[in-house]
């Protein structure tokens, strides 16, 4: 047996080694995907609060605030970035799969392999297209409207919600060829 590996103790609240799954790749995804997601969470409810509070100043005290509308389109653009692992590793998209309908799991494994490469690829070319456009700034007239919010964060948000779901198609491409000869996908959420 393998002597188990020994983190400092401040890793230990982040890193913390399962003995009921064999694949650590994907555990580990998995953590980050829910920490990624506590984020959103956070920033769902604080877009939830300055909605709250632009409706007051709009409607009840009748005195809109300036820029509000920026604020809230940024924390929104930042919520829908932490989305993104979260959604398409918990399978919370809608999904039509005639192709196991049809073929079963020996069509199934083939096209898993080929559209997880796909995704790949894509979030690959997404990402470093957000990353260039995010460096062009303020000289390419990226920023809101009313109070001039450089999108250069946000760009970075973007790249990195992106990338994590990236993460998310590397582990399942990896965890998908492991199980290859399997009767069922392990990461498929409709067996």
């Amino acid at each position: 047996t393998t002597s188990p590996i020994h983190y400092p103790a401040f890793v230990r609240v982040f890193v913390k080694r399962s003995p009921n799954t064999s694949d650590h790749a994907v555990y580990y995804v998995d953590r980050m995907v829910k920490w990624v997601a506590y984020i959103g969470s956070f920033t769902m409810a604080s877009l939830v609060g300055i909605t709250g509070v632009a409706v007051v100043f709009r409607y009840i005290i009748n005195d809109p605030i300036f820029g509000i509308y920026d604020i809230s389109e940024m924390v929104l653009l930042t919520t829908v970035a932490c989305s993104f692992a979260y959604g398409g590793r918990e399978g919370a998209h809608v999904a039509v799969d005639v192709l196991n309908l049809v073929g079963g799991r020996r069509v199934t494994r083939w096209t898993d392999v080929l559209v997880r490469l796909l995704g790949i690829g894509i979030t690959t070319v997404t990402v470093y297209a957000l990353l260039v456009q995010g460096n062009c700034g303020l000289r390419c007239g990226h920023f809101t409207p009313n109070l001039a919010i450089p999108f250069k964060p946000f760009y970075i948000i973007l790249a990195f919600g992106l990338g994590a779901y990236g993460l998310v198609l590397i582990a399942e491409f990896v965890d998908g060829l492991r199980h290859f000869r399997d009767p069922i996908d392990p990461n498929e959420k409709n067996n």
